[in-house]
């Protein structure tokens, strides 16, 4: 997998827009999320390892796997989008690949198409060691719409 810092960086006007809807959504906060990169059509975000975040043996829990990689796909999606737009997703599927462990696991959701009205994206998730070893965990496919911010 590339690393993060050497992939294309969105806009300084696109990476605060998505950062700053990022930053409002109480989930992501509650979960300790965190906008790892934003890139045209690519976000990454990363979950931190806690007891907070796991499931009962002690693996990343599927429900906040399933959500930062949704909200990874949302926000690639909203980089390709025009001011004033917004994006609320239609449906998801994951796969649970492997248990999720690490010392954090890192969503990146890539556009596959972005259309007028709906955006299709790819959703991976990884388990990732501070050593940098990583592994699929997780897969799926995202359909997002976009809305006017007044629509919502």
């Amino acid at each position: 997998m590339e690393d993060p810092t050497h992939q294309q960086q969105a806009s300084p006007e696109v990476r605060r827009r998505v950062q700053a809807s990022f930053d409002r959504q109480g989930l992501m906060a509650h979960l300790g999320a965190r906008i790892a990169h934003i890139g045209p059509g690519r976000v990454h975000i990363v979950l931190p390892a806690r007891p907070e975040v796991t499931q009962q043996h002690g693996y990343f829990h599927a429900g906040g796997t399933s959500a930062v990689a949704d909200s990874a796909g949302g926000y690639a999606a909203l980089t390709l989008f025009p001011e004033g737009s917004e994006v609320l997703t239609v449906e998801f599927k994951i796969n649970l690949l492997a248990p999720a462990v690490g010392d954090h696991i890192e969503a990146i959701g890539t556009v596959l198409r972005s259309g007028r009205t709906l955006t299709v994206c790819r959703l991976d998730v990884f388990g990732v060691q501070d050593s940098g070893e990583r592994k699929l965990v997780a897969a799926g496919q995202q359909t997002l719409i976009r809305v006017n911010g007044a629509e919502q």
